[in-house]
């Protein structure tokens, strides 16, 4: 059966028993499961995206979901880094109970509840295409996948198949990795829902947009952040990190400034790249930049491709919404655009993610499913990417794991916010140190108000932040006598939700410095 012609016709109503978690929340046992699209790309900030506020980024499709559905305005990740994301993502658990603690990590455990293996049990089809970084191929926990192997290539990537040969593809590869999403659901049978992640490399450095997309914001002179030239008094893990544009970001591997581009590439994109960036270089040569104008000219030069991917990526998701509409499937087909984590924009005058603060803890995440969730809505509550299986599930009417350590938030989206109990403080735990950027370990927790930090290992100190006075997070108040009482709840509660997920790294420093 065509599927446009199969999204009008009632096909397998759930029973009472599977469909009971959603009738909950929803009160609508005639509704079908719905499909569900998980798009997932890497590194986008949510200060990147326009629906966040960003007048001159250019992400209408993104705010198309955000517009006809929901858009989580404090939706914070747990670890700040691509490959443990991703491990939570399908856990539902902390690093430390997954096991996926950092990107050196080689292998991810697929021998525990893994959300996707539910969905499979409740009827589900599931799949992967795109960036997966996890190592072990996901065999058991998916139906099917296209995977890249590690973080892929900008064009012409390698990718994975199901069969566990690896071939190349010809492209762009966020457009091959939408090609693939488009052809896994036209294969779908029509009386089966499907679950897919569509796992995007962009916005990951080093920041290659599509060659239509190149030198799209070459007009634009982006304002220097407010916090570009922070000096990092009183927080020494800030002082102490390896991740500026000034001193970090290289000039030919990040902004390829005198880069060659061969091998991989065809004869097209070759002179294409070669041409747009020939260009740069020669202007980059000519004006002998040292000091300040130097740094400020990688700034906006980063700016400009980062931008430009994220334009590329932008219009990608736009294709496979059209598609969508055009076979019919929208209507009953869940979308949800999500990052990995966060990431700087030459906030506090760096790049890449990995502190709690926030610019790296917050990421984007928006929701659309039409006729339960209210277009235009804004959701404002503390919600992690624990968060995100649970909710997946309670979608598809599924079982949740008890050992998930997260909380559907489906209540949140169809209920009145003020009569569902929810969180007040969400916890973060970082480990990957000291390469590649010297962020030293750290765990702690944000509230509405106030963020908590405790970095251990070559440091052992503590941060506490007033959100409200000081959102660029630059004045660390520990010691004020203002803060006496603050700090000291913050610290019960760092150890309440320590005890709660089981943290024993955490519990175990603590315990060290006679601080539990």
């Amino acid at each position: 059966m065509n599927r446009k012609i199969y999204s009008y016709v009632l096909a397998g109503l759930l029973s009472g028993v599977a469909f009971s978690t959603f009738g909950q929340h929803l009160d609508s046992f005639k509704r079908k499961r719905p499909n569900i699209v998980f798009i997932f790309s890497d590194d986008h900030a949510y200060q990147a995206i326009s629906a966040y506020g960003n007048t001159l980024a250019q992400t209408p499709n993104i705010d198309r979901i955000a517009n006809e559905g929901v858009i989580l305005k404090n939706q914070l990740v747990t670890n700040s880094i691509c490959g443990p994301s991703r491990a939570t993502l399908l856990t539902g658990k902390y690093s430390h109970k997954n096991g996926f603690k950092t990107n050196e990590n080689p292998n991810f455990d697929l021998n525990q509840a893994i959300f996707t293996k539910e969905l499979q049990k409740a009827g589900y089809n599931t799949a992967w295409v795109g960036k997966w970084h996890l190592g072990t191929l996901p065999t058991e926990a998916l139906n099917y996948f296209k995977i890249l192997p590690g973080q892929g290539h900008y064009y012409n990537p390698d990718f994975i198949h199901n069969n566990g040969d690896t071939v190349r593809h010809e492209g762009y590869v966020t457009d091959v990795i939408t090609t693939f999403a488009k052809e896994f659901i036209e294969q779908q049978e029509t009386d089966k829902p499907f679950f897919l992640v569509v796992g995007h490399k962009a916005t990951h450095r080093e920041w290659m947009p599509d060659i239509q997309d190149l030198g799209a914001f070459d007009s634009v002179n982006f304002p220097i952040p407010e916090t570009f030239y922070d000096d990092y008094e009183g927080r020494e893990a800030a002082k102490d990190q390896d991740m500026t544009i000034d001193k970090t970001m290289v000039l030919r591997q990040d902004l390829k400034v005198g880069q060659v581009f061969k091998g991989r590439y065809t004869p097209a994109q070759e002179k294409a790249l070669s041409d747009y960036y020939s260009k740069i270089s020669k202007e980059f040569a000519e004006k002998k930049l040292e000091g300040k104008e130097l740094v400020e000219w990688k700034y906006q030069r980063y700016l400009r491709d980062y931008l430009s991917t994220a334009k590329s990526l932008d219009r990608n998701v736009g294709e496979l919404l059209d598609y969508l509409d055009e076979s019919g499937l929208a209507e009953n087909t869940v979308v949800i655009y999500a990052s990995d984590q966060g990431f700087y924009l030459g906030e506090h005058g760096w790049f890449d993610k990995r502190f709690i603060y926030e610019e790296s803890l917050k990421t984007p995440f928006v929701l659309r499913y039409p006729g339960v969730v209210k277009p235009g809505s804004d959701l404002q509550n503390l919600i992690l990417n624990i968060d995100w299986a649970p909710t997946v599930l309670d979608l598809a009417g599924a079982t949740i794991p008890s050992d998930i350590q997260g909380s559907s938030f489906l209540p949140l989206l169809v209920n009145n916010e003020d009569s569902v109990q929810w969180r007040d403080a969400g916890y973060y735990h970082y480990y990957e140190f000291p390469q590649p950027h010297r962020v030293h370990p750290h765990f702690g927790i944000r509230t509405d108000r106030y963020k908590l930090v405790r970095f251990y290992g070559e440091l052992n100190n503590w941060e506490l932040f007033d959100l409200q006075k000081d959102p660029n997070e630059l004045s660390n108040v520990i010691d004020h006598p203002d803060y006496r009482a603050v700090r000291e709840s913050l610290r019960g509660k760092v150890r309440e939700l320590i005890l709660k997920y089981e943290d024993k790294e955490a519990e175990e420093v603590l315990r060290a410095a006679g601080e539990i």
